[in-house]
């Protein structure tokens, strides 16, 4: 080991004069002639032995990188902390350097007494020097790069916790009425600029409504407030300008100049003409951008659908009306009620309107509206599409277009049978001929002028754009139409709507019965087709009914049968349908009525189009709804019974045969049907024989609650002509439904207020009851068990109906399976 030591032991060099800058080193030309002259005494220096010298310095430094210069720096540290021995105020070598506080100060961190740690510090780098470590070579005092940056890194951070505890110390805490303060001027200062911008605004506003050409200017300032303001401030921003631009903007599109319009030399009313038509256009166009970014913010969205709304109504011709329109249509089945109604009235002033756009505005919406049912796969509000019950068309729309005469034709022959007229006559003629031709051009000219300035349309344009409007209404209706009878598994994978199942069936059915007439005969099939299905009569044997009707509701399926009436009346000379399928839906549908869940309109309105508007029935299908309706008029509340009650009596005023039902005999009107026996089970109205029976339930409706439905059934029984009677069989099921839904609401019960005083026995008084005879109590009785009866039997229909449902399905299965039986027997011989 000691042999090791002595290898490893270090010659040091000796001490290095003081250095001095190669700045400061000055030869002098006397110098360099001295050399020269005794080259003899300075060639020594040429012939020093640099190799070696070189390799006694690398001997030392090569050990690590930069080790000489430590060794320099140990000697110097060693000769400074001698000289401080001696002085009361040391300095830490660790922190020799100066620390700068946050607030910018440099300061000397000072230590009062600490010889021990100064000794210790002093002691680590002797023995640093001095020592040998495992795996270093310690002969030079020498850190690696890593190990300087971490003792570097550790020594800022103690000089930054010692100077922010210095600056904690000798800091005071700013005091929190300052920022409080700060915060509320800051407030002020906000709230009197929101004020400035509003009262601004009022002035702009003002000034662009008194001289919008000489003040044009302000719309971009206007258009910055609503920028740069708070919520309210914008608002009120956007609100002001709305009513600048509906003021100002023109009836017509602007154009503006292309380069070579603005490259000639006009005057300067076409320059302040140019220069008003651009801004404007211009800030129009920002404000739209704006409109629609704000569209999208909850907060903003009512305030920017108004706006845009309002300018389209106001100004449909006017440039970016495709924008504003397209933003319409994509909030027309919004969830808030507030933007739905703007828009759907927005679109229906364009319908009622069509002066103003010439009609091409609506053939956009109704597309637009199209596309979005389309999209939406028919799950969209119902409002988006009874918007199409605003549009109205020609009347003659559908007729064919009459082919007007050559006149060149009629000319020629008239000259070819004029040849040999003298030639004063055809001068005369020629004069006529010009005469005319002027007076028609004249008129032509007049008749442009007048439809320009008040802009009606030709013709045949208009004639366009009905057609083309009234096809994309009928391929939107027809698309409902195939989408309610589409299966629930055959859905694209749209989530369920929050408007229903099937919620623009109904609209589409109030257009169809709308615009019945203006159908072309050869889509008529199809359509009766289709409301056969969706009512419940399926004609195809192999698909039963209920895949559709078992999906919609009783109302809906009551529109499909009164649609099919109305598209019949309406085009009663061109068809020849049979009706019997939806009379036989009506028939069932009467008694799956529910008042809480289905629409008592819609079945009255039933009842007035098939039942009080036709003109013939059938005898047996007559009595049979005669029989049902009376047996519904005991079911329901008071404005259902008086509806019933009305169609009843209309329907035994018209068919007189059907009188027999009143008489009292049980089996007198089984002479009358060809059936014996009342079947209440049967669907079909044909087969129930309901002549076999009577009309039982007016007697007990002549005691109804309320004395109008009392009344009512009092009449039908004797067929008396009262002032009452002859006006109630003058009113509509619908229109007495409605007057006693109106009742209902006001009208209370009399009850019978005398109670029998149980305490007076001995008298001869009796209770009310007893005192109108005991044979009151046995009727009563008997109608309660007569009623349980036929409300057993009623409530039965349905379920009957479900097993022989079964019994079909199950009865087609056991086909099949016989049919693959047999198949499978012929495969395997």
């Amino acid at each position: 080991m000691g042999k090791k030591k002595q290898k490893q032991k270090v010659v040091l060099p000796p001490e290095l004069p003081p250095e001095v800058p190669e700045d400061e080193i000055e030869v002098s030309d006397e110098d360099l002639e001295f050399v020269n002259r005794n080259k003899e005494y300075a060639g020594f220096v040429s012939k020093l032995d640099t190799q070696s010298i070189t390799r006694h310095v690398n001997r030392v430094a090569d050990v690590k990188e930069d080790a000489l210069e430590s060794l320099y720096e140990k000697r110097l540290r060693k000769k400074s902390l001698a000289a401080t021995e001696n002085i009361q105020h040391e300095v830490d070598p660790v922190d020799a350097l100066p620390v700068k506080t946050l607030d910018g100060e440099v300061y000397y961190r000072t230590v009062s007494k600490a010889p021990n740690k100064f000794q210790s510090a002093h002691d680590e780098d002797e023995t640093v020097g001095e020592n040998e470590d495992v795996g270093r070579d310690n002969s030079v005092v020498k850190l690696t790069k890593a190990e300087k940056r971490a003792k570097f890194k550790k020594l800022r951070k103690e000089a930054k916790k010692q100077g922010k505890e210095v600056v904690e110390e000798e800091e005071v805490e700013p005091s929190s009425q300052a920022d409080v303060l700060a915060e509320v001027e800051k407030d002020l200062s906000a709230e009197e600029a929101n004020e400035k911008r509003k009262f601004r605004l009022a002035e702009l506003g003002t000034a662009m409504l008194t001289d919008p050409e000489a003040n044009i200017k302000s719309l971009k300032e206007m258009l910055q407030i609503c920028k740069d303001g708070d919520q309210a401030t914008s608002i009120l921003g956007l609100k002001s300008l709305l009513a600048v631009f509906k003021d100002i903007i023109p009836g017509t599109r602007i154009r503006l100049p292309t380069e070579k319009e603005l490259a000639m030399v006009v005057s300067k009313e076409v320059k302040k003409t140019r220069f008003y038509e651009s801004t404007l256009l211009t800030v129009y166009k920002a404000y739209l951008q704006k409109l629609m970014a704000l569209e999208k913010v909850s907060s903003f969205k009512r305030v920017a659908i108004r706006c845009i709304c309002t300018l389209l109504e106001a100004n449909p011709r006017f440039n970016f009306r495709e924008s504003l329109l397209g933003v319409v249509i994509n909030n027309i089945s919004s969830t808030d009620d507030v933007i739905r109604k703007l828009c759907c009235n927005a679109i229906k002033s364009l319908f009622t309107n069509e002066g103003k756009h010439g009609g091409e505005l609506t053939v956009e919406a109704v597309q637009l509206i199209a596309n979005l049912v389309k999209d939406h796969d028919c799950h969209l509000h119902p409002d988006s599409v009874e918007v199409f019950l605003s549009l109205s068309f020609d009347e003659d729309l559908r007729k064919p277009e009459v082919a007007k005469p050559n006149r060149k034709a009629k000319n020629k022959k008239y000259k070819i049978g004029n040849r040999n007229e003298d030639k004063n006559q055809l001068l005369a003629n020629d004069k006529k001929k010009s005469k005319q031709e002027m007076i028609s051009k004249t008129r032509e000219e007049v008749k442009a002028e007048f439809m320009a300035a008040s802009f009606a349309q030709d013709a045949m344009e208009k004639r366009r754009i009905q057609s083309d409007t009234l096809s994309s209404v009928f391929q939107t209706y027809f698309r409902i139409l195939k989408h309610a009878m589409r299966p629930g598994s055959e859905a694209n994978g749209f989530p369920a709507s929050p408007f229903g199942e099937h919620p623009l069936l109904a609209p589409c059915l109030n257009g169809i019965g709308k615009f019945s007439h203006l159908i072309d005969l050869d889509f008529m099939a199809d359509l009766m087709n289709y409301l056969r299905r969706l009512a419940g009569g399926s004609i195809d044997a192999n698909r039963p009914s209920e895949n559709f009707s078992s999906r919609l509701t009783v109302s809906e399926r009551l529109r499909c049968c009164i649609v099919a009436f109305k598209v019949m009346r309406n085009n009663l000379d061109a068809l020849n349908v049979d009706l019997q399928d939806f009379f036989i839906q009506l028939y069932n549908l009467i008694l799956e009525y529910r008042p809480g869940r289905d629409q008592g309109e819609v079945l009255a309105e039933a009842m007035k189009v098939m039942l009080c508007d036709d003109r013939q029935h059938d005898m047996q299908r007559a009595a049979a709804f005669i029989k049902r309706l009376a047996s519904f008029s005991l079911c329901f509340g008071a404005a259902e019974s008086m509806a019933a009650l009305v169609t009843l009596k209309h329907l035994l005023q018209k068919n007189v045969k059907c009188r027999d039902l009143l008489e009292n005999d049980a089996g007198g009107g089984s002479l009358s049907g060809s059936i014996a026996k009342y079947q209440p089970y049967a669907s079909d109205p044909s087969l129930s024989g309901a002549f076999a029976t009577v009309l039982w339930e007016l007697t007990l409706l002549s005691k109804h609650y309320h004395p109008s439905v009392s009344t009512m059934a009092s009449g039908i029984s004797t067929i008396t002509n009262a002032h009452d009677q002859v006006y109630r069989s003058n009113v509509s099921p619908q229109q007495a439904f409605i007057d006693m839904s109106l009742d209902n609401e006001t009208f209370a019960p009399k009850t019978n207020q005398k109670q029998s005083n149980n305490k007076r026995k001995k008298g001869n008084r009796l209770p009310p009851l007893a005192a109108a005879g005991g044979g009151d109590m046995v009727d009563e009785l008997a109608v309660r068990t007569k009623l349980s009866e036929h409300f057993l039997l009623v409530h039965d229909v349905e379920e009957n109906r479900r097993l022989r449902r079964e019994l079909e399905r199950t009865k087609l299965g056991l086909q099949l399976y016989k049919e693959y039986k047999k198949q499978k027997k012929q495969r395997t011989r």
